[in-house]
């Protein structure tokens, strides 16, 4: 904005503009409200901004506000009509018109989207940049198979990122490799729903499922009897995938279940279906195994 012809007070206006909401913008994502002190509308979402802005202040957003009475030189400039009108801005530009999102389900929606597309700067952004690489060293310490050792990784990771979905995935998943299920469904189960939803945790929680098969040894020999009798006998079929599970075969595990879905793939509700895909999940939905498993189902469900 050029000051030529300015007066001071539009100066200061404009100097004070810069310093809230311009120079942060650099580096944040600033949600800029215009509100005035008669306004009944701006009253109910000021709160509503306020405790939104708190809750992502440290994935780098934060919540400027203008008086349209009181700062008139910068509401002409952003020809405010109405109020309350709200927009994002990041590095000195308006990112979005957020006037119409008025709860804060609404604000976070759009919010995250927009972070996920800006190199915002804020305390979470630096610990993601902390705890990315010890993230990979721990997946490659759970692939070697050394549960003790990614317990120990896993906990100091936890002790920089508490609430990091992997992290906390990381450790259930090192607590079921080194033989401590129960301990694992102790974390899994005391997640809030926002965390427990997260497809890492969701993987750790199949996997646990995937290790409580094996705590009891099975008699696989009387379900094969069955199936040499009656080929349709589902249940028994399915009791040797359960069993396969258990010993780690995940291979003869989804043929069987594969088997069942051919045969009756609404058996008791979809359930060798939502197993087997549950079997994919514990493997991690990127692992080659799953996107095998994943072709065959889709095969023989849809020819």
């Amino acid at each position: 904005m050029a000051t030529l012809g300015m007066s001071e007070d539009d100066k200061t206006a404009l100097k004070r503009f810069e310093d809230e909401v311009i120079t942060p913008s650099m580096s944040k994502l600033v949600i800029l409200q215009f509100t005035a002190a008669w306004c009944g509308p701006c009253k109910q979402l000021t709160p509503i901004l306020e405790q939104v802005a708190s809750d992502y202040a440290d994935k780098g957003v934060m919540l400027a506000k203008v008086d349209v009475d009181e700062q008139k030189f910068i509401a002409a400039q952003f020809r405010i009509q109405s109020v309350p009108t709200v927009y994002a801005i990041f590095q000195g530009q308006p990112l979005g018109d957020l006037t119409q999102y008025r709860t804060p389900g609404q604000l976070k929606q759009v919010l995250d989207q927009m972070i996920r597309q800006l190199p915002l700067e804020g305390d979470a952004q630096t610990a993601e940049q902390q705890v990315e690489p010890l993230l990979e060293m721990g997946e490659q310490v759970l692939e070697s198979g050394d549960g003790e050792r990614a317990i120990i990784l896993f906990s100091q990771i936890r002790e920089l990122a508490p609430d990091h979905p992997r992290a906390i995935a990381g450790m259930a998943r090192a607590q079921i490799l080194a033989g401590q299920a129960e301990a694992a469904a102790t974390l899994l189960d005391g997640l809030d729903d926002k965390l427990a939803a997260d497809p890492a945790v969701a993987q750790a929680r199949a996997q646990l499922k995937m290790a409580r098969l094996g705590e009891d040894a099975v008699d696989t020999s009387p379900y094969v009897a069955r199936l040499e009798a009656d080929p349709d006998d589902h249940a028994a079929r399915f009791k040797l995938a359960e069993a396969a599970m258990a010993d780690g075969e995940r291979d003869a595990a989804a043929d069987q279940l594969l088997e069942i879905i051919g045969r009756d793939r609404d058996w008791e509700d979809g359930k060798a279906r939502t197993t087997l895909l549950e079997l994919i999940e514990a493997a991690g939905l990127e692992d080659d195994w799953s996107k095998t498993q994943r072709r065959r189902l889709s095969a023989v469900l849809f020819t």
